[in-house]
This record gives C-alpha cells, structure tokens and sequence, in this order.
C-alpha cells in the first residue's frame, strides 16, 4: 500500500531541512569568522607603521599593478610573499634596504616596457611600505601564495 505525503508532511520536511542548513550555514560562518580573526591575522603586530604602509599602498594603488594574497592586478608580481622571496622576512633594515634599492633601480621612460612608476617615496614612507610587506608576509594563507624565487 502506498502512502501519501500530506501537507502537513511536506511543511514539516521543509521547515526542519530549512533550519538544519539556517544552523549549519551559521556554525560555518562563526567558526570562519573565528579562525580568521583568531589564527590567520596578527592583530599585535599591526603597528602605527604598519597602518601606515597600508595607506602607502592605498594611497600610490599599487593594487593596479600587484597582487596582495591573490588580490589585485596581474601586471606587476605578487607581494604577499615578497620578503621571504628577498630572504628579508626576519630583518626590518634589510627589507627596507631592499625595497628601496629595488624601487630607484627600476627604469623609467623606456617604451613598450613594463615599469614601475617612481613615486618619489621618501625613506619613512618606504619603511612604512617594507613593513606592511613584513606584516603582509607573516598572514598564515595556507602556503598561498608559493613561495617560488623572483
């Protein structure tokens, strides 16, 4: 014999599947919620230079050109992990001499070539720079993005 789903049935059926996903949907987005802002970011490093760097960064848009964790143009190289590619992750002076040394060797005026504008940064601006890239480069994005020479 064959049973028939009343309406009462399928009402049932549709509230209880709606809040088991309303529950799961919740849980997942608290326990995301959670790990980022408990694990993934390093809210004791962000420093008044660090905050500073970012406005650097906003200010100039380098996202037009580079990438930050996957985010931004594909013009120019990734910088999420640009100091441990520089093997300057550890030392603040080292990346600052780097990343400066790095922007006043790009050329300019060369046509038909892919170049880095000269921003006329001053020293403050490009340590503010180095160490929001320092910042940057210690976010635990699960080995993203690889950290291949460049």
């Amino acid at each position: 014999m064959r049973e028939v789903m009343t309406k009462s049935m399928a009402r049932n059926i549709f509230y209880g599947g709606s809040l088991f996903f309303i529950i799961i949907f919740v849980g997942l987005s608290i326990h995301s919620h959670l790990y980022i802002t408990g694990t993934s970011t390093d809210h004791a490093g962000i420093t008044e230079s660090v905050a500073a760097g970012k406005r650097v960064w906003e200010d100039k848009a380098c996202i037009n050109c580079h990438t930050i964790l996957g985010e931004g143009a594909y013009f120019a190289p990734e910088l999420a992990n640009v100091m441990t590619r520089w093997g300057v992750l550890d030392d603040p002076d080292a990346a600052f001499d780097t990343l400066k040394g790095w922007m006043e060797s790009m050329p300019t005026g060369i046509e038909g070539r892919r170049q880095m504008p000269n921003f006329d940064l001053t020293d403050e601006e490009i340590r503010d720079l180095a160490n929001f890239l320092i910042w940057t480069d210690n976010i635990d994005a699960q080995d993203w993005p690889p950290n291949e020479a460049g």
